[in-house]
């Protein structure tokens, strides 16, 4: 057992030893120990806190805080993008194969802050699951849903740690923050209230927006098997990041073909139209966060797909 405990204490050490200067002084970036608490709490809260403290409350009206909230995400997103661009992709890059960059240059330094800023993105977007609680939408709190609203803040520790100003590594970060621009606003809207339903007229095609990513992402990182040469000094991040795109994709064309091709996800009656309280005849159509449900079935938030429920990424 001694040795075992020696052992991991060794491995402990070359991680934090391979964690890159450029970011040791960020926050939660000291080591991996302070994350995984936060996301062991969160985990927590969600499945066991949350839901006991709401047990004999009802559930709280936070129309207000989730207009305020996915319209900030809108922003901050935005942000990002332009971060990515401005320190690489829209500038010096050939997004082709891009390097990770290991200097201390204004482009890398500010490229090193694009990808903090959308691993810390990760922590926010926790409120996701926050509001289901809140609001007492437990049907919505799935395995999957915490599981990757908790794992994607782990893993990209791992990945800035590393390699934070990535190269051609850091590509579906860029597109993924690009989406949920367009998500959280989609969300912002929904979150407002009845009046803006005649606003969302493109819900479907946010199906076929997540597909783009996910072909985007993969054609992208795919360029890598077919190069003569690319040096890239992290491989194993391309082979993850392909695996990534593939698996998403395979998942979201499932839900196209049942929702669009075969009709699974029909149009609301007139008799069905969308409450202040987000429901319609009993059957919930929009729930927590404004995002928004058909008879209960379908539920966009963050990139996995279970028994008929798809969650955006």
């Amino acid at each position: 057992m001694g040795e075992v405990i020696a052992n991991i204490m060794k491995l402990y050490d070359y991680l934090l030893k391979r964690t890159d200067a450029r970011v040791r002084d960020y926050p939660l970036m000291q080591s991996p120990v302070q994350m995984t608490l936060i996301l062991l709490g969160y985990v927590f809260f969600v499945l066991y806190t949350g839901p006991r403290f709401m047990a004999n409350r009802k559930p709280y009206n936070l129309q207000t805080a989730m207009v305020i909230y996915n319209f900030c995400m809108v922003f901050f997103n935005a942000y990002i993008v332009y971060e990515f661009l401005m320190s690489g992709w829209g500038t010096t890059y050939t997004w082709r194969c891009d390097l990770i960059d290991p200097s201390s240059s204004p482009q890398a330094l500010r490229m090193v802050r694009a990808a903090y800023m959308f691993y810390f993105s990760k922590y926010v977007e926790l409120l996701d699951t926050v509001f289901f609680v809140l609001r007492k939408k437990h049907s919505q709190v799935t395995f999957l849903h915490v599981f990757h609203h908790s794992f994607m803040p782990w893993s990209w520790w791992w990945g800035i740690t590393i390699a934070p100003a990535g190269g051609m590594g850091c590509f579906h970060a860029m597109v993924n923050a690009v989406v949920h621009v367009i998500m959280y606003t989609y969300y912002g809207l929904s979150a407002a209230g009845p009046r803006f339903q005649k606003y969302l007229w493109w819900k479907k095609y946010m199906t076929a927006i997540q597909l783009t990513q996910f072909i985007v992402v993969s054609v992208h990182i795919s360029q890598y098997y077919f190069m003569e040469k690319c040096d890239y000094q992290v491989p194993i991040f391309i082979h993850l990041i392909w695996i990534y795109g593939m698996f998403f994709f395979v998942l979201f064309s499932n839900f196209w073909i049942q929702a669009y091709v075969k009709g699974k996800r029909l149009p609301a009656s007139k008799e069905q139209k969308p409450k202040q309280n987000g429901f319609t005849n009993g059957e919930a159509v929009a729930v927590a966060n404004g995002k928004h449900m058909d008879n209960g079935a379908v539920h966009h938030s963050n990139g996995f797909a279970v028994n008929g429920k798809v969650k955006e990424v």
